[in-house]
């Protein structure tokens, strides 16, 4: 006697995830009679303290008066997570980011997930691996702190349907995004330079087409144009964010002839300026009697260097924190209003040891006033 067969898998079998089983009622119908979207009765249901008490409340009432009956099974798998997040990182070993992903993984612990890093210091190799973990669904959402996307020829992140959301770079695609004001906070380094009299200005750079290193740059400038300098009067040094760079920087300022070398170097990371300051250090200049340097980023060790180093503040733990917050509510269904979906954080100037008079120091010079409020903090 061979045994029943079983029932067949077929679109009867399938429709029981969309209506209640054993009802005709649809979810469709209870988001109607509360007034809600389908996502906030599956919420409502699920996840009840993600949801009002008063939207709550109406749920329920029209689910009473619907006879709607979830489908728990088919809602359990609809409703299953990983609990983990992938964060990727263009270079893990960077001081910056290593303090940011601290932000990042605290935010994440307090809600109930853990973290995944990503590192595309080798990006080539990383990005269908990374890929892999979005499509086959063993992430529950993305935190980038990449401007470039994980794409291949085959596959990009875009075509999928994992939250994801943006920190510190704008992205190829309309996702959620926290930034940091870069381009006042750089502002504020040219009028704290110009104020102490220098007139004579370098910047070492971030990489070719830097989103970065763009708004530092456009910053330094309209900063410096209040007082009348041109772009094309700052010495520009190629940089990529890296210490190494900040040595060679060292070793070309240092050559110019004391006439008309620059007196103050903005560089566009605290790695490139603790470099520099070592370097020209190294060949019997002094900081800041000789060169005044700025930093940008205020990574820990910027805090115990001799002297210790002005420089743009991120707020690396708020810049985490709040990103894990949008996505948390992506992860619960949550739509985010287009007037939420960009945080701009504001990044103080800390002032320490290694700015001061420009050598011979000029008059005052009348600068044009600026819309843009200087946040300062002085450690001198």
């Amino acid at each position: 006697m061979t045994a029943p067969e079983p029932p067949a898998e077929g679109p009867r079998r399938r429709r029981t995830t969309a209506r209640a089983r054993g009802t005709g009622v649809r979810i469709a119908e209870v988001a109607r009679l509360a007034g809600v979207s389908t996502a906030t009765v599956s919420r409502a249901l699920a996840s009840p303290d993600l949801v009002a008490e008063e939207t709550r409340q109406r749920v329920l009432e029209a689910v009473r008066s619907s006879g709607y009956t979830p489908n728990l099974a088919a809602r359990t798998l609809r409703v299953a997570r990983s609990r983990l997040v992938l964060v990727v990182i263009p270079n893990i070993i960077t001081p910056y980011f290593s303090e940011l992903l601290l932000g990042v993984d605290r935010a994440l612990s307090e809600g109930g997930y853990g973290m995944l890093i990503g590192n595309l210091h080798d990006r080539p190799k990383k990005m269908d691996l990374l890929l892999d973990l979005v499509f086959s669904g063993a992430v529950d959402g993305v935190v980038l702190l990449d401007g470039k996307i994980l794409a291949t020829a085959e596959r990009t992140l875009a075509g999928s349907d994992v939250p994801t959301v943006a920190v510190g770079v704008p992205t190829g695609i309309d996702v959620p995004r926290v930034l940091v004001t870069e381009r006042e906070a750089s502002e504020a380094v040219a009028r704290h330079l110009l104020r102490l009299g220098h007139r004579r200005f370098a910047y070492l750079t971030g990489p070719d087409d830097n989103y970065n290193d763009a708004q530092r740059w456009a910053g330094y400038c309209a900063g410096l144009a209040s007082a009348g300098i041109a772009p094309a009067e700052v010495v520009r040094l190629p940089g990529d964010f890296f210490g190494a760079a900040g040595l060679d920087a060292a070793a070309e300022i240092a050559a110019l002839p004391p006439a008309t070398r620059p007196t103050a170097m903005f560089a566009v990371s605290d790695e490139m300026a603790i470099a520099f300051v070592a370097g020209v250090k190294a060949r019997g200049l002094s900081v800041p009697e000789d060169l005044s340097v700025v930093g940008f980023d205020g990574i820990t060790f910027a805090d115990y260097t001799t002297p210790m180093l002005t420089t743009v503040r991120q707020p690396r733990e708020a810049l985490g924190r709040s990103a894990v917050a949008m996505l948390l509510r992506l992860i619960a269904g949550e739509a985010i209003p287009a007037s939420e979906r960009e945080l701009r954080l504001e990044a103080p100037l800390r002032i320490g040891g290694s700015t001061g008079p420009a050598p011979h120091c000029h008059p005052p010079v009348a600068m044009r006033s600026s819309s843009v409020r200087e946040a300062v903090i002085d450690v001198t």
